[in-house]
């Protein structure tokens, strides 16, 4: 079977000298994917991201169900993270190892098997099991994503990993809020079983999809895991925009870790289902990712990045005026959710040229610093708001907002010395 997307005509090879961003050892695609193969690429990186999100509205109704204490239902949320985190050092580098179609589905698969133990999970234990299982290999989103740069036209390499990142950013923000309905009608169970399907049928959609794809010459594991400090060491700007992603990123997660005690506490008494609703605002500033990544293809990488540290920095001005006015809240949240793809993709943008025949393993480096970034914006935000409040909160991320626009700084020394 053809994969979609695949015309019938394609020549078999594209010249990979056609392009100045392809390196000559990476196997060029039979054609370059369109975008309803993208945008079921979106889908999935979607609810692979989200998948690790889903526990987050249900620790009292886990709690309860499986006669625990809140407080070991939370641990699942960290487990889920540290799972994702060894998942991208160990797996998304065999992106430039093995078929890469082959390992997005598989570890899709085995991410679904994941959701079923702990839908199915008659005890903690088999609870955990089953988050370690699904944060591991939901990394699958991060092969899809490298993938999506790969195989897609040159010329619009930014415009597809717009499209990509968007599924999987909307999947972030919108999990919370679906698992939310979903165990109101059936139990927290019920997410768990449903998210599992949805893997499946989707891990069969992209099997037939995506066209096999592979490093034509690929180093041994070992190898591949050494490589990810020599990435690091000889590219100045990965390490630039590495730092860039993780203070962004630290920035916004100053925010997700402390809005609900805000909009919970006394200014606003609001429900669970209320925050949630709130936090779908969010949606519409991931949406916008895509609009970064044409941006990146037509040169204004440096500017998209500019503007979105600048709204990340204005956002927490507006953040602070919420304290007791929605208005001012929603706006600044919408202003940070924006400013955050809008580096996010440029960022991308700049590392993939960096080593063409190495994504895959850059990719692994950059966003192991991208979520370290979010696991220490987060607990600097439950330090600060414990110790001071709304409007400290508001400082530590401001600070940490600026702390991005100075790497910024920084990147864009770096990226006039290579131009000279």
């Amino acid at each position: 079977m053809r994969p979609v997307g695949v015309p019938a005509e394609a020549p078999a090879v594209l010249a990979t000298h056609a392009s100045a961003t392809v390196d000559a050892t990476v196997q060029a695609p039979v054609a370059y994917l369109r975008t309803p193969v993208l945008l079921l690429m979106a889908v999935a990186t979607g609810l692979c991201a989200g998948s690790n999100y889903f526990n987050q509205p249900l620790l009292h109704s886990i709690a309860v169900g499986l006669r625990v204490s809140e407080a070991a239902a939370a641990l699942t949320v960290t487990l889920a993270q540290v799972a994702y985190a060894f998942g991208l050092l160990l797996l998304v580098p065999l992106g430039d190892k093995l078929e890469r179609r082959a390992l997005a589905v598989g570890l899709m698969v085995l991410s679904a098997l994941g959701l079923l133990i702990s839908g199915y999970a008659q005890g903690f234990g088999m609870l955990v099991a089953g988050t370690v299982l699904t944060g591991l290999f939901s990394v699958a989103a991060q092969t899809l994503v490298p993938m999506a740069a790969t195989l897609s036209d040159p010329r619009r390499s930014g415009q597809a990993v717009g499209l990509v990142m968007s599924g999987l950013l909307t999947g972030i923000l919108v999990a919370r809020s679906v698992a939310g309905l979903l165990s109101g009608v059936g139990g927290w169970s019920m997410v768990y079983r449903a998210a599992a399907v949805a893997m499946l049928v989707l891990a069969a959609a992209l099997w037939f999809a995506l066209p096999r794809s592979r490093n034509p010459s690929p180093a041994s594991y070992l190898r591949l895991l050494r490589s990810l400090g020599t990435l690091f060491m000889r590219h100045p700007r990965l390490r630039s925009r590495a730092l860039l992603g993780a203070l962004s990123f630290g920035a916004v997660s100053v925010l997700f870790s402390t809005m609900a005690l805000l909009l919970a506490g006394p200014g606003y008494r609001m429900g669970d289902a209320a925050i949630g609703l709130v936090g779908l605002v969010g949606v519409a500033g991931a949406l916008t990712a895509s609009v970064a990544g044409r941006l990146a293809d037509r040169g204004w990488g440096q500017t998209t990045s500019t503007v979105g540290v600048l709204m990340l920095l204005a956002s927490w001005g507006l953040l602070w005026l919420g304290i007791d006015h929605l208005g001012w809240f929603l706006l600044g949240m919408l202003l940070i959710d924006i400013g955050l793809p809008s580096v996010h993709i440029s960022n991308q943008n700049v590392i993939y040229q960096l080593a063409p025949e190495a994504r895959a393993r850059i990719n692994a480096v950059y966003m192991t610093s991208y979520f370290t970034g979010a696991a220490s914006g987060s607990a600097l935000g439950a330090f600060a708001w414990r110790h001071g409040g709304w409007q400290t909160t508001c400082l530590f991320g401001a600070a940490v907002a600026l702390l991005a626009g100075v790497a910024l700084v920084y990147d864009q020394r770096l990226a006039r010395r290579s131009a000279d």
